[in-house]
């Protein structure tokens, strides 16, 4: 909950002094500007990199293999989209960060366990596989 506060209240002031600091640059209209234009070239890749992850994820499904990989960075890409619907440059470089599919799994590899990524296929080794049978008292 306090980190929720903290960043709440700490973006917001991030976002505030870029802004400033970029428009006593390149003036006003220029921010509001490249903040849209940001925001829309972002979508707009946000969607391509979503498309190509949801086909990644479907081609791991028929290959017999967990798309744990696709799920995460599918993730990723959403967070990417808010942070790049959010007007600002703070949140326009964590989005595109995002974006890009190398800094993506370096970010992923940061917080997820690495042994889940790379896992292969839905068997657990230690699985077991039988086959039930029924036996009537009458057959002994």
């Amino acid at each position: 909950m306090q980190f929720t506060i903290l960043f709440l209240i700490i973006v917001p002031l991030i976002e505030i002094y870029f802004m400033i600091k970029i428009g006593a640059v390149i003036g006003a209209f220029n921010t509001i500007l490249a903040t849209l234009l940001t925001a829309a070239a972002g979508l707009y890749f946000v969607k391509l990199q979503g498309i190509s992850t949801l086909y990644s994820a479907v081609n791991s499904i028929r290959n017999d293999q967990t798309p744990f990989k696709e799920i995460l960075s599918g993730f990723c890409l959403i967070i990417a989209a808010l942070f790049l619907i959010i007007p600002g440059f703070f949140t326009d470089t964590i989005g595109v960060l995002l974006l890009i599919p190398f800094t993506r799994n370096i970010i992923l590899k940061i917080f997820v366990n690495e042994e889940n990524l790379n896992k292969s296929n839905n068997h657990d080794v230690n699985t077991i596989e039988i086959e039930a049978e029924e036996i009537n008292e009458q057959d002994k």
